[in-house]
């Protein structure tokens, strides 16, 4: 194992959690993790795997002691019988679907953000979009951890309790070594975008969710201008060089740099937010785009923000969105950035904010550098009333007489945590408020 490094600075990727932890583990090996548990339990204090940073809560927060599993990364074995594929917990997503693809396989579903390594975004409930389809933790069907005690465990999933709790546990459990994802055969997509109006684009919605194997909107808040993407399975085909250039040059840099241009003069001018809004709005492109699932689904980040996203019922966000629109028409916030929803099929963890129910997620965003909290005090308080769950890796307001309420086998999650880690190796402080040992 690489030496720890003492006073590394750590940051999430928007920057609005920081940390200095003491020592930053690099493992190599199962057994390095081992010793790095150990020595943790033994001196008392936590242990967080930091993975990509991509969550904008404190979640992956490091307080003592931090590891990166950067060195474990890449595929270990599968079964194309069998369609399934082991993959070490540090591997990043860009990494592991051409990965698959390699070998005929795919991932049933992704987000539209790929930079995560793969024991996080299972162990967060990262998710994409599509009423029959859950998130990536529901592909999990194999785990191997390093608990608490030190101890190597590997539990493969059934209907049993310990496969809900750590469907997504929030590393709570111990560290992911490996996971076993079960695969579907390699597919390309077609994706349809094209600009709606909210009252069009309602009208719409129930058939759009059902037709279509991924659905979402991307409503402009406080105008009339919903941008809609329609995704199917086409014929395999792969992206050319060219036609990756072409695309990496539209939406990865001349889009994104219009955007950053809109949003540094709302950041220094707030109040030409809902101008420029409506701008952008005007902007969105009817196109189209195909290519292998994981040229389709990603979507480039260049513009940096802070998010908020919460999990409803299906059947209440019609009447959800209709309260967000009106709202924000006539108490507009200091916000540009479009109000992403998208559907999802209900996952049976424990701590899914789905809670096994047909759900939309709708995530807020701010950009970098402006205010959010009024704004995201406004959605926690507004999603209460339609009994919203909020995703873990996002800005939240979480409490635990909160989480008592909305998740019913909390009491259950917290048993088997304390089977697993009875020293608290991987509580931190954040954790402990929510959980409350």
């Amino acid at each position: 194992m690489n030496a720890p490094k003492k006073g590394m600075k750590w940051a999430n990727w928007s920057r609005n959690v920081k940390a200095t932890p003491d020592y930053y583990h690099f493992p190599k090996s199962a057994s390095d993790i081992q010793d790095v548990v150990n020595s943790c339990r033994i001196r008392g204090v936590s242990l967080r795997v930091t993975g990509a940073a991509h969550s904008f809560s404190p979640i992956a927060k490091p307080e003592s002691d931090a590891m990166s599993l950067d060195n474990l990364r890449g595929l270990i074995s599968y079964d194309s019988e069998a369609m399934e594929a082991r993959l070490w917990g540090g591997t990043y997503l860009h990494e592991a679907a051409p990965m698959l693809a390699a070998i005929g396989m795919g991932f049933e579903n992704m987000g539209d953000i790929q930079e995560q390594t793969i024991a996080g975004a299972v162990s967060t409930g990262t998710h994409g979009t599509g009423i029959a389809l859950g998130s990536l933790s529901s592909q999990v069907v194999a785990w191997t951890w390093v608990d608490g005690k030190g101890e190597i465990q590997h539990h493969r999933r059934s209907q049993d309790e310990l496969s809900k709790a750590l469907s997504l546990s929030l590393g709570m459990l111990g560290v992911l070594l490996d996971v076993t994802i079960k695969t579907i055969p390699l597919y390309s997509l077609q994706m349809m975008s094209y600009r709606s109006t909210v009252g069009e684009a309602l009208a719409e919605w129930s058939s759009g969710i059902h037709d279509n194997r991924h659905f979402e909107w991307f409503y402009f808040p406080g105008t009339d201008t919903v941008q809609v993407k329609k995704t199917n399975i086409t014929p395999l085909h792969k992206q050319t060089l060219q036609s990756k250039t072409v695309e990496f040059m539209k939406n990865g840099l001349i889009e994104n740099a219009g955007f950053k241009v809109i949003s540094e003069l709302c950041r220094v001018k707030p109040s030409m937010s809902r101008m420029l809004t409506t701008i952008s709005a005007k902007s969105v492109p009817n196109g189209s785009k195909r290519g292998m699932y994981y040229e389709v689904f990603p979507s480039p980040r260049l513009v940096k923000f802070t998010e908020t996203e919460y999990a409803i019922p299906l059947h209440t966000f019609e009447a959800c969105i209709e309260e967000v629109h009106n709202f924000l028409r006539a108490h507009p916030f200091y916000v540009h950035f479009p109000i992403e929803c998208r559907v999802a099929a209900g996952d049976n963890a424990f701590l899914s904010p789905t809670q096994g129910e047909k759900t939309v997620f709708l995530a807020f965003h701010m950009y970098k550098g402006m205010d959010a909290e009024p704004y995201f005090k406004w959605v926690h308080k507004l999603m209460e009333k339609y009994n919203g769950r909020p995703h873990f890796g996002k800005v939240n307001d979480l409490t635990n007489e909160k989480m008592q309420k909305l998740y019913p086998n909390l009491q259950r999650f917290m048993e088997i945590r304390q089977q697993y880690d009875p020293n608290r190796v991987f509580m931190t402080n954040y954790l402990q408020s929510i959980f409350r040992i």
